[in-house]
């Protein structure tokens, strides 16, 4: 990371099954940079790992973060070393807040759908657009209500008149798509952040209900996409390097062109904040990253996380 925060874990609760919520304040007697709804940090963690967390708290709140995090089944050691790791009074590594996920100020009409710890920068936009008066709607589905973080605030606070919560398990109304999109107006945009299967769905149901691309917004929370069963091995190009390298299935082309010799700027390590985007000269990139919009994604790719559709990816490097 090129500009570091040193902050401190003030306190850190659990507020759902496998959900612990974390306040960090300066931890350098420093006055805390200002963030917009839908910020995130990426935090160098214990163990090497760096991994990157919406701010789910209020942007007027100038002297505390906080980060929501949920313990993954199959975590990769992120979310393990966040919640066994990690306790009071130690001090972090982050980045500055960067957005990825803006929130539009100006429209008339805001609709917020979240999918498990999807909340977390949704939240935060919930009550910055509270806080300006403007018009806005929560949706929220998780698997059971014990899983459900930040219901307790939802529920006894000023986002109960405006929020809907959704349960799979244990009955309850059911979140209906073609009802909700049929809200549609030319001023009002969505909001949508969870696992991939869940966004994509909402974006699926939105466009055939007429909503357009720059109605709609996303950000995904997941595992690893190189996780993935059906991963397997492709040769990558490098253009002006003029060597050709063999990624295996279970690496990156991030890590073989590293291993390589070849410079290339990383820190997310995640397809998060975009400081590896190579340009493509040749061939059909996998994308797996968070941080493309579908123009960039036609000549760009992410080497940290994304792949080959095709045997042969040349690269601009």
């Amino acid at each position: 990371m090129s500009q570091n925060l040193l902050l401190r874990v003030a306190n850190k609760r659990l507020i759902a099954e496998s959900v612990v919520l974390i306040d960090l304040k300066s931890g350098s007697n420093t006055k805390l940079p200002a963030f917009s709804a839908g910020s995130h940090l990426q935090f160098e963690l214990p163990g090497g790992l760096k991994r990157a967390y919406s701010l789910c708290n209020a942007p007027n709140e100038g002297d505390i973060y906080q980060i929501a995090v949920q313990l993954e089944p199959a975590s990769r050691g992120g979310s393990l070393a966040v919640h066994k790791e990690i306790h009071v009074g130690d001090v972090i590594t982050a980045s500055l807040p960067q957005n990825l996920f803006p929130l539009d100020e100006t429209v008339c009409h805001s609709i917020l759908i979240a999918g498990g710890i999807g909340i977390t920068p949704l939240i935060s936009m919930a009550k910055r657009l509270e806080s300006i008066s403007k018009s806005w709607e929560l949706h929220y589905a998780t698997r059971t209500v014990e899983r459900c973080a930040f219901k307790s605030e939802i529920e006894s606070g000023f986002m109960a008149n405006h929020t809907q919560l959704y349960f799979d398990q244990g009955g309850g109304p059911k979140l209906d798509f073609d009802e909700l999109f049929q809200k549609k107006t030319n001023t009002s945009h969505v909001y949508v952040c969870g696992p991939s299967g869940f966004i994509d769905l909402v974006l699926t149901k939105a466009k055939d209900m007429g909503w357009t691309s720059d109605q709609l917004h996303y950000e995904r929370f997941g595992s690893n996409p190189l996780e993935s069963k059906t991963d397997r091995a492709f040769t990558v190009v490098l253009a002006r390097s003029g060597m050709t390298l063999e990624v295996p299935a279970e690496r990156s082309v991030m890590h073989v062109v590293l291993d390589a010799g070849i410079d290339l700027p990383v820190s997310c390590e995640q397809g998060i904040c975009g400081t590896c985007i190579t340009d493509v000269i040749s061939g059909r990139p996998d994308h797996r990253d968070q941080c493309l919009d579908d123009s960039l994604r036609m000549t760009s790719f992410t080497p940290c996380c994304s792949r080959s559709l095709d045997d042969e990816l040349i690269i601009d490097l």
